[in-house]
């Protein structure tokens, strides 16, 4: 990194941090703000990196955060591709390239997310890398913030830990679930073929999981785009869903939807989850 890159860095968080208002992040305007965007604790809360962190990288103090970090960072601050790009050149951090699995949730693919209050919704990767989601995804499936590393993707809690305890299947369904996960990662490896994270994945899990060594000799490639599911809630009981996933054009993300029939006891449940739920997330004060 150069003389400037660690100026521009200050510069650009800050400036970026500043023109973001809080309900635009999803965060309450409060009373007695001071700071005409994001505060610190605020934006450092959202990229789940610490306070002080935050701090140093605002001042020049820090420099070269990780891949990760950046990429958390962009997404919190609502980035449009091109100051993400920006942001990675002066952190001294290699570009993302047409090469590697879009990652990146723009402001707009964030916008329908948070306009899709009523419904829980959440957006992954090519490889089900969990990227964002809206508060009642984190009611109906837990809060997904307390994942970290790899425990965010979705192959990799099924293959590897077996978890994903909210969903209740037969055993047909969570048969023909792990068929698709198998076969929508194999597609991705044909476009992705160069992505290390991916490729580290697919290697990991071909080395530990015998089931998914055996549905990927099957080579079968697919999308998985929509079942039915049974989630479990403690708070208001078993919910039957209908869950889509729907793809953005231009950046492989795809966005998982879950709605409930209108009118049935379902929907009246979720309904009445969207307002416990919620309430049990929000912090006090």
């Amino acid at each position: 990194m150069n003389d400037v890159a660690p100026h521009e860095l200050a510069v650009i968080l800050r400036a970026w941090r500043d023109r973001l208002a809080p309900e635009a992040a999803g965060m309450p305007r409060g009373s007695g703000r001071r700071a005409p965007g994001l505060r610190r604790e605020e934006l450092a809360s959202l990229a789940g990196v610490s306070v002080d962190y935050l701090v140093r990288l605002e001042q020049g103090r820090s420099t070269s955060p990780s891949p990760q970090v950046l990429a958390a960072i962009a997404r919190a601050l609502r980035l449009t591709n091109e100051e993400r790009d920006h942001l990675y050149r002066v952190a001294g951090a290699a570009v993302p390239t047409s090469a590697d699995v879009p990652r990146h949730l723009t402001p707009s693919i964030q916008r329908i997310v948070d306009r899709l209050g009523d419904t829980p919704a959440a957006v992954f990767s090519a490889t089900w890398d969990l990227i964002s989601w809206n508060p009642l995804w984190a009611a109906l499936q837990g809060d997904p913030s307390l994942y970290s590393g790899r425990a965010a993707n979705v192959a990799w809690r099924v293959f590897m830990s077996g978890e994903n305890p909210e969903i209740i299947q037969s055993v047909e369904e969570a048969d023909n679930f792990e068929h698709d996960l198998a076969a929508d990662l194999r597609s991705a490896s044909g476009r992705y073929p160069n992505d290390r994270a991916l490729a580290e994945l697919i290697a990991t899990l071909l080395k530990s999981s015998p089931r998914f060594a055996d549905l990927w000799s099957c080579a079968r490639v697919a999308t998985h785009l929509s079942s039915k599911k049974i989630v479990h809630t403690a708070m208001v009981g078993p919910i039957a869903l209908d869950c889509d996933v729907l793809m953005v054009p231009g950046s492989d993300l795809r966005v998982v939807v879950y709605t409930a029939e209108p009118g049935s006891t379902d929907a009246a449940r979720l309904d009445l989850l969207r307002v416990a739920g919620l309430q049990q997330l929000t912090p006090a004060g």
